[in-house]
């Protein structure tokens, strides 16, 4: 069989650009699947709603936050991390847009970005609106580290 070279960059490039729409790396968007798994290895959930595209407090929380190397290796450990996106410029898919605006009047989100933290049976523990500079360390207190 002959690949033709060309058509494949162009459709690995396009899959490359739809995996933008998913959650960030070391984050799901599925929050039933979240909740299993959190039950099952006794963790916590983080909920992180946010305005990907268009929030900038959100997006300064990603960079000087969640993108660094000690929250993700706090995350991997401890938490089961769900990014629960509302953005302006890509679409969800369906299914994915009708859960997070369930779960976003369910926790009565009014601004972004909000950050809901439940135990491993799904009751709230915590939350954080807007961008707090002492976000992380107060996070890792409230969790404790594994």
């Amino acid at each position: 069989m002959k690949i033709n070279l060309p058509v494949l960059a162009v459709t690995l490039s396009l899959f490359g650009g739809s995996a933008a729409l998913a959650a960030k790396p070391g984050w799901t968007e599925n929050f039933a699947e979240a909740q299993n798994k959190a039950k099952a290895e006794n963790r916590h959930v983080l909920l992180d709603f946010t305005g990907s595209d268009w929030c900038g407090w959100c997006i300064k929380l990603d960079k000087e936050v969640f993108a660094k190397p000690d929250f993700k290796a706090f995350g991997a450990k401890n938490l089961i991390l769900v990014e629960l996106d509302f953005p302006q410029g890509k679409q969800l898919a369906p299914k994915v847009k009708a859960q997070n605006d369930e779960l976003g009047r369910k926790y009565k989100v009014s601004g972004y970005p909000t950050l809901v933290l439940l135990d491993s049976e799904g009751k709230e523990v915590k939350r954080w609106g807007g961008f707090k500079p002492n976000f992380f360390e107060d996070l890792k207190s409230t969790v404790g580290a594994k």
